[in-house]
């Protein structure tokens, strides 16, 4: 989270407010340095600054309440076993400091009372960055939450997406093949590194190009945390718009758009293939691009 308000007040008292923690629980936590402010540990009577970038850990290993919540979700697909939703851009899958609700968890909980897997993390099999727009699969039963995570791991769902990225990117097509692991100096980020990573592979094809700017598709064989984002920031062709690996963000976040999932249903083996039309932010930005 960025500090807006509140300048000069503990960090301790800040962070209790803004994530409805007790001041103890989290004094804990700068305890066990599961918070870094500007990539830094800091004590609980640190003064908070405007611009404070303040990265608690995401392990929810403390006691929170994910409250059910009638919020709308664009459902484009569902039987007994499984959801495929269109997520909006800004919406959060799963609560984590700072997010507690509003998110895609929230929502799910105020509509299927048994859904299968981790308290946080109900029915998610995979997920889509905050600011990343598409489609995503969500288990509604044990079987179903085995079995898909299974076939995402056997690279037997396929998912593909459209991509605004700064530069004008030459060749037709490439696979960017760059481990990933969390960024050492800013914990908010991941990077491309051989220190406690995981290996990664991004597929692009080049769709149009502009001045300053080309529309691709990219196929992921791996699903890493930021891997659009991070490895087309490392061949030096970041995502639009993006606040952690590009030039920064606008009104509308990055211009990533999850467009097409292809897999057989894991009960029935019927295939299920939908695609969606990008927000009306990224296709806007398409015919400014075209225009210019």
């Amino acid at each position: 989270m960025i500090v807006e308000d509140n300048e000069g007040k503990r960090i301790d008292s800040y962070l209790s407010e803004k994530l409805d923690l007790s001041r103890s629980k989290v004094q804990k936590l700068i305890k066990e340095e599961k918070v870094l402010v500007n990539g830094k540990k800091v004590n609980s009577s640190y003064s908070v600054r405007l611009d404070d970038e303040i990265i608690v850990d995401d392990e929810l290993d403390y006691e929170i309440k994910v409250d059910p919540e009638d919020i709308p979700l664009n459902i484009i697909y569902e039987d007994d076993d499984l959801l495929i939703i269109n997520k909006e851009s800004g919406m959060v899958v799963h609560p984590a400091p700072g997010h507690y609700t509003g998110t895609l968890v929230n929502a799910l909980l105020f509509r299927y009372k048994n859904l299968a897997g981790d308290k946080f993390r109900p029915g998610i099999v995979h997920r889509l960055d905050k600011d990343t727009s598409g489609l995503m699969l969500v288990a509604k039963n044990e079987f179903t939450l085995e079995k898909l995570s299974e076939m995402i791991s056997k690279k037997e769902v396929e998912r593909k997406y459209l991509a605004i990225v700064d530069g004008v990117i030459k060749e037709d097509s490439g696979e960017i093949d760059a481990p990933i692991g969390r960024d050492r100096n800013n914990r908010q980020k991941m990077a491309v590194t051989d220190v406690n990573s995981k290996n990664a592979i991004t597929h692009f094809r080049v769709l149009e190009r502009f001045n300053n700017n080309t529309l691709i598709e990219c196929i992921l064989d791996t699903g890493r945390t930021h891997q659009i984002r991070v490895h087309m920031a490392y061949i030096g062709y970041p995502v639009c718009n993006d606040p952690l690996y590009g030039k920064g963000k606008t009104e509308f976040g990055q211009m990533l758009h999850s467009y097409s999932i292809k897999l057989n249903h894991p009960r029935t083996s019927k295939e299920l293939f939908y695609t969606v039309e990008a927000p009306k932010e990224f296709n806007d930005k398409l015919e400014s691009l075209r225009n210019e």
